[in-house]
């Protein structure tokens, strides 16, 4: 099920839990989740991508199921009707030569 895009959630009303940290890695409070969704974020990958919320060192082992919950509560749908954000390994930078000292190369 996709949310209709066109639908007007109306605009962002602070709540008196805002300051809730949902993400402890990024640490992403709950307005800031609820913020985004009224600027049009209608779904979990966009809310992660946007506050990285779920991309600490746990990779949302914690905090999944809460941002998904956030969401949902503000786009007036169950949280089964969201997509679940898919896990990544962590990628890093690495320099060429360390690459160039591979057993065989240098």
């Amino acid at each position: 099920m996709s949310v209709d895009r066109t639908r007007d959630f109306g605009g962002y009303v602070p709540a008196a839990d805002d300051e809730l940290v949902i993400c402890r890695c990024e640490e992403v409070t709950k307005g800031e989740i609820r913020r985004a969704v009224r600027d049009g974020m209608f779904n979990v990958h966009e809310v992660r991508r946007f506050l990285r919320c779920g991309m600490g060192l746990c990779q949302g082992q914690t905090c999944a199921r809460l941002v998904r919950a956030v969401v949902a509560r503000e786009l007036g749908v169950p949280p089964s009707a969201l997509a679940e954000a898919t896990g990544r390994a962590p990628a890093r930078p690495t320099e060429m030569y360390v690459f160039a000292n591979e057993e065989g190369l240098a």
